[in-house]
């Protein structure tokens, strides 16, 4: 079965080579394009591409099948040079893993159709953030779905589902390894049920329970990272959480002179003692402690890293800031 893989992010890495290891004939593979970043403007390339580069270096021509995998870094999807080298490629199976939207030209060309493999029990959490979303709304339980791309974002027919769970003290990176192992695994025994021949499709509105409420994970914009410090101390603790190590949440620190930075928290720990003092007080002792009063209770600051400095524990972030007691917090 001749298989064109499509994703981006160490996310997709762990699948593509999942999907290798396991036999799969991968005719090529579409990431996204090399960008010019940083002072110097060095060429960058994406994960997947790295990991193809990286391969074919260690093999030393060995393994013929990867040394002649094809890379496409197409700018755009409907670009009639794109769909020259699909109709070329000639696949009987897309896999996407964390890669952009695709024009029905392109996920309705394979015979078997084109799947995808979303990092939540679908049809929930739906959308470009479910790893950072579930946490951030206090789930327990989270997991990967194989599905067929249809014309709507998210919503096409399920084939497989494997649950993940969440522990109390998981944040975004733990989860996204966690998921990206299960999902690299569950992928590939969707891609052997395919080809045997009638795989399951489930619709998703047949999951719900009656009176359930999908919930999305839309895109984190910098607003979702704000800290809100008069909110539940559960629900601040969860976003630290859900939003670390990016894009990490923040909150303003303003010096005694009137001087705001921003500072981002990567760790916390709840504390569930009470306060007479208002919502979003910084409260320390000047040496090791930064706590900050929530509507319910103090959180601890474990992590953070202020405006212009690197990330650091908070120990080794009060020894720069002497002055910290005579702070405030925007």
């Amino acid at each position: 079965m001749r298989i064109l893989f499509m994703g981006t992010p160490e996310f997709a890495v762990a699948s593509l080579d999942a999907l290798i290891r396991d036999g799969q004939d991968i005719v090529g593979v579409v990431t996204s394009p090399d960008k010019a970043a940083g002072r110097g403007r060095q060429v960058r390339y994406s994960d997947v591409k790295k990991y193809i580069l990286e391969k074919t270096d260690k093999s030393q021509k060995k393994d013929q099948t990867l040394n002649s995998l094809k890379i496409l870094q197409p700018e755009k999807l409907k670009s009639p040079e794109f769909l020259a080298e699909l109709n070329a490629l000639n696949p009987e199976l897309i896999v996407v893993v964390a890669f952009r939207m695709l024009p029905e030209e392109v996920w309705g060309y394979p015979a078997l159709g084109t799947i995808n493999l979303h990092a939540s029990l679908l049809p929930q959490y739906r959308g470009a953030a479910p790893i950072n979303r579930v946490i951030m709304n206090s789930e327990k339980v989270t997991g990967v779905t194989t599905f067929f791309i249809e014309k709507d974002m998210d919503t096409g027919k399920i084939i497989m589902q494997e649950p993940v769970s969440i522990e109390a003290e998981d944040n975004a990176g733990i989860l996204h390894d966690k998921i990206m192992e299960t999902g690299a695994n569950l992928l590939v025994r969707t891609v052997n049920t395919i080809k045997k021949g009638n795989p399951p499709g489930t619709d998703q509105s047949s999951l719900l329970k009656p009176g359930e409420q999908i919930k999305t994970a839309p895109k984190i914009f910098k607003e979702d990272c704000m800290i809100d410090w008069d909110q539940p101390l559960q629900v601040v603790h969860d976003q630290i959480r859900g939003l670390s190590p990016y894009p990490a949440a923040w909150t303003t620190l303003v010096s005694p002179e009137g001087q705001e930075r921003n500072l981002k928290v990567f760790a916390s720990a709840k504390l569930e003692r009470g306060s007479m003092f208002p919502a979003g007080t910084l409260m320390t002792d000047g040496k090791s402690r930064f706590e900050v009063v929530c509507r319910d209770g103090l959180i601890l600051l474990t992590e953070v890293q202020l405006e212009g400095k690197r990330r650091m524990s908070i120990k080794d972030f009060m020894r720069g800031m002497k002055d910290l007691p005579s702070y405030k917090l925007k």
